[in-house]
């Protein structure tokens, strides 16, 4: 790729030095006062926490594995459509497959067979047939991608098995069960993932490279969201006998708060030198699938006997224990492009997305926006080794994967673990008990029992040595 250069910046790529000084004397400032938050606040949930059970699963590395042999559970749009990037990856191969719907195990096999492996295991008897999938013993990783309240027990499930796991989101919807499989990975010694892709796109990356690179200085705001128009899908059978558009009559707070989160928490390093301590949540009415649904939905459709309580927009303020702010909003309900807002800010500047364009000093002056486009030279490795990456979400899914099974391959540790996948989730319970006692705060637990402050490597990695070609 074209790496240009940028006004105003060292041409050099950041150093280990500089991202260490810079964390320290974040780490310092927030010993002295923590930045407006008290020091008893900022420590407090290390003490509330239940007694761990097991080793921590922090910089934990996987077995090496010269063949990575997967499992999938659930075949409907979106693991359907990811069995194909499982298949494009070298090193991969799809060993099992669940899901009670047989003819699309069976449109899924058929995939793996032309990719030129073996008719994979196919598990099809009922809704609880991935117990049967995850006990095999010629499994390293399983997949799932099923309907949100299937997605901790099969998690956990995995675990107990043996297995590694990887969850599409959101990886739980409770407290207790986030809890719950910290506690599983633990004493298992398997590591349990939030498959967010988000992290992985782009222009987050490259953002991502810049915030550790200090272009924008101390980091001091945040934004992150969810909103896209999925009235249409929501009535329709995209989401299979309309579990998505249920979630809508039993929870008033951000439902799918982690393609917005967990590229923020990235940037600010939550869990590895500062984490999420409150969140307050505030929320609209409930008025756009209601009237969707009269416009567009005969009277007959079983949708007609649902009540829909969830907000249409919902916005969450997240303190952290720096003393930075996060804003996470989420909105499926109403007419509205695709966002995932995605703001940085920070002493020397600001980032914004929905366009791209940035604003950071001394690059620019007299509140004139900048070409975001001219800081490619920051692109994470991965992105100038493969520009063009294959697949849906713009290639995000697909580097996602592939950065997953190079780990795996090479016995490194994952890029987000257990921690990451339940502080992540954990604005969906949270906003929902906020929202429901008025906005009132809600404490997020330290999930990491008090490693936080510790540095250690995530998304914004270096490229393995060995795999470089």
């Amino acid at each position: 790729m074209n790496e240009g250069t940028s006004p105003g910046h060292d041409d050099t790529e950041p150093s280990v030095n500089r991202r260490s000084i810079l964390r320290t004397a974040g780490l310092l400032t927030a010993g002295m006062g923590l930045q407006g938050l008290d020091a008893e606040t900022a420590h407090s949930s290390v003490v509330d926490s239940p007694a761990p059970q097991g080793a921590t699963m922090i910089g934990v590395p996987f077995e090496r594995h010269s063949t990575v042999r997967i499992g999938i559970i659930g075949l409907g749009h979106r693991g359907g459509g990811m069995i194909d990037l499982f298949l494009a990856l070298p090193g991969v191969r799809v060993v099992a497959l669940c899901d009670p719907v047989q003819d699309k195990v069976a449109k899924a096999a058929a995939k793996v067979e032309s990719a030129g492996w073996p008719a994979p295991a196919v598990y099809t008897k009922g809704e609880d047939d991935f117990r049967n999938l995850c006990r095999r013993d010629d499994l390293d990783f399983v997949y799932v991608a099923t309907p949100w309240e299937s997605h901790f027990e099969m998690a956990r499930t995995a675990m107990l098995s043996g297995k590694h796991v990887g969850v599409e989101c959101p990886i739980a919807v409770e407290i207790g069960q986030l809890w719950d499989l910290v506690d599983v990975s633990e004493t298992t010694r398997k590591h349990c993932m939030q498959l967010e892709n988000c992290c992985y796109d782009r222009t987050e990356m490259r953002v991502l490279r810049m915030a550790h690179g200090g272009v924008f200085g101390e980091l001091v705001h945040g934004a992150g969201a969810y909103i896209h128009d999925l009235r249409h899908g929501l009535f329709s059978d995209h989401y299979e006998g309309g579990w998505r558009r249920r979630w809508h009559t039993r929870m008033r707070g951000n439902l799918y708060p982690t393609h917005g989160f967990g590229p923020v928490a990235n940037y600010m390093d939550i869990n590895r030198g500062d984490r999420a301590v409150r969140i307050t949540t505030l929320g609209s009415a409930a008025l756009g699938l209601s009237a969707y649904r009269k416009e567009h939905v005969p009277v007959s459709d079983p949708s007609w006997k649902e009540t829909y309580i969830e907000s249409d927009m919902t916005i969450s303020l997240v303190q952290t224990a720096r003393g930075r702010l996060i804003r996470l909003e989420h909105d499926v309900s109403n007419p509205h492009p695709y966002s995932r807002v995605n703001i940085l800010g920070g002493t020397k500047g600001v980032f914004e997305d929905y366009p791209p364009r940035i604003y950071v000093e001394p690059d620019m002056a007299n509140g004139v926006w900048g070409d975001f486009a001219k800081y490619d030279r920051w692109d994470h490795w991965l992105w100038k080794k493969y520009p063009n990456p294959p697949g849906s979400s713009d290639g995000m899914d697909y580097l996602m994967l592939l950065r997953l099974v190079q780990c795996m391959r090479l016995g490194l540790p994952p890029d987000f673990d257990v921690y990451d996948a339940a502080t992540w989730a954990s604005p969906l319970p949270l906003s929902n008990a906020s929202l429901k006692q008025g906005g009132v705060p809600q404490s997020i637990p330290d999930f990491t029992r008090g490693r936080w402050m510790n540095h250690r490597s995530g998304v914004d990695s270096e490229e393995p040595q060995e795999d470089r070609s």
